[in-house]
């Protein structure tokens, strides 16, 4: 059984919490605090994760999951933890984006990197409950942002996912997805112009 405590803390959500891993620093274990609400959706997303597991897919843009592990805290799944070159723990796309003169420095490597997290879904068909600012980090290297990655809410919420074996229904539903991201995040941030402008570059 592995012991952690809030000093290992890295991430609050609504129902689960993120702790880095005490015994490997590049792992993170996610942990449950409200069962209720969230164990059909772990479960569905742990089923998820297998799935892509047996497809051999790219780990590039998702972290990778490790399985399930007994903690004092309750079990806890865990997963590559995302961090930038100088080993802290990666921010969120809201991070970066919250403002127009927050953006303007990464507003190049964000273009790019959004592209391709888009084109990283499709090509692998990875569906996703919902994407959102929140729920994407942005890793740096010395030269500013230089990849994405989704860290929550993966996997098909459909009670029969049929996308998860057709690459054409789940490319479609990505597609979709993806709209409903961009929409959210030009309501959760309206007044950032080169937001507006780089995801209008990113839908041609």
């Amino acid at each position: 059984m592995i012991n952690i405590n809030e000093n290992n803390v890295v991430g609050k959500g609504h129902h689960r919490d993120v702790y880095r891993h005490p015994e490997n620093p590049d792992l993170c274990i996610k942990i449950t605090v409200d069962e209720k609400i969230t164990g059909r959706k772990e479960q569905r997303e742990r089923k998820y994760y297998i799935h892509l597991q047996k497809r051999n897919i790219s780990w590039d843009m998702i972290p990778k999951y490790h399985g399930e592990i007994e903690t004092n805290l309750g079990m806890g799944s865990v997963f590559d933890l995302i961090l930038d070159y100088d080993g802290c723990v990666s921010k969120t796309l809201g991070d970066y984006i919250s403002t127009s003169q927050i953006m303007e420095p990464y507003y190049d490597n964000l273009l790019n990197s959004l592209n391709s997290l888009k084109k990283y879904l499709l090509e692998h068909w990875i569906v996703t409950s919902r994407l959102a600012h929140r729920n994407v980090l942005c890793q740096r290297d010395k030269s500013g942002i230089s990849q994405l990655f989704v860290v929550d809410n993966i996997g098909n919420a459909e009670f029969i996912p049929i996308c998860n074996h057709s690459a054409w229904l789940a490319r479609r539903k990505i597609s979709r997805k993806w709209k409903r991201f961009e929409d959210s995040l030009i309501k959760y941030f309206p007044d950032n112009k080169a937001l507006h402008k780089m995801l209008e570059a990113i839908s041609k």
